[in-house]
């Protein structure tokens, strides 16, 4: 016979079991602020697949197009991966400053691989069906390239420990809108696939890009933010939106190509000067 203690208050069954398992949680699978960041970066990437999709695929498809619908959703999938960039910029803050959970890694790479691997390889696919181009399926190429050197990037990252304040590559996010600068650009078919691959391979490549910390962080913050400016202009069709940005867009390519050269700079004359002290130092 079962003795219940009046003073006792009843809890139902459930509740308990419920309270034991979050009691037994550990506290390393348990979310922290950086997490619920990561997770707005990939919750940006769907959403930048979700314009593509209903405002510039499906009326491709169906014949409806509108120039205005059309310019408003690509710009709005830009600016979403501009977000997530901004969201991946503060998540490593954050957790360098606080805390991150033991997924943080994982979710990070799992965020990176949506926002900036199939969102600007699913742009590059949509970019080849609504161009008026004969080679318009080879754009299935590129956006496959795209992808997998996302896919092997964020896996080469996860197991390679380089020195401190360098990437190995171009970072997935400074990747992924390199690539859609070049698709806005506007060049002829061919010549923008080919930039298209060659900075899926600058992402696989052992080419050193400084990591944004410091100074560097907030000049990255303030170009994502102009660039968000600018696609508005641009999709509300205002005087000199579409050439400025072409401008930054061709801005964003030169970087893409230029930072590596600086960094490749930097240690070629630090080489040099340590072999200059190795040799000062062997002289009697």
């Amino acid at each position: 016979m079962t003795v219940i203690d009046p003073d006792t208050p009843w809890v139902p069954e459930a509740d308990m079991d419920a309270a034991d398992e979050a009691d037994d949680m550990p506290l390393s699978t348990r979310l922290s602020i950086a997490d619920t960041l990561t997770l707005g970066n990939a919750t940006c990437g769907f959403l930048a697949v979700y314009f593509t999709t209903t405002g510039v695929l499906i009326p491709h498809l169906t014949g409806s197009e509108d120039g205005g619908m059309t310019r408003h959703s690509a710009a709005s999938a830009v600016m979403l991966m501009l977000l997530a960039s901004v969201f991946d910029l503060f998540d490593g803050l954050v957790a360098r400053k606080l805390r991150s959970s033991a997924m943080g890694a994982e979710l990070d790479n799992l965020s990176d691989l949506v926002s900036f691997g199939l969102a600007p390889a699913y742009f590059v696919l949509v970019w080849g069906m609504v161009a008026d181009s004969p080679y318009e399926r080879v754009s299935v190429v590129g956006a496959i390239v795209v992808l997998l050197a996302v896919v092997l990037r964020l896996a080469r990252f996860s197991c390679v420990t380089l020195r401190d304040g360098v990437f190995q590559g171009m970072p997935s996010p400074f990747g992924a809108l390199t690539v859609v600068s070049v698709v806005l650009l506007g060049l002829p078919f061919v010549p923008t696939l080919l930039a298209i691959i060659g900075v899926a391979w600058l992402m696989v490549s052992r080419v050193e890009y400084p990591k944004p910390r410091g100074r560097l962080a907030v000049a990255m913050l303030a170009w994502i933010v102009t660039s968000m400016g600018l696609l508005s202009a641009w999709a509300f069709q205002a005087p000199g939106g579409e050439l400025l940005l072409q401008s930054a867009c061709a801005l964003q390519v030169v970087m893409g190509a230029v930072i590596p050269l600086f960094a490749t700079a930097r240690r070629v004359n630090a080489f040099r000067d340590n072999r200059r002290e190795a040799r000062a130092a062997q002289i009697p």
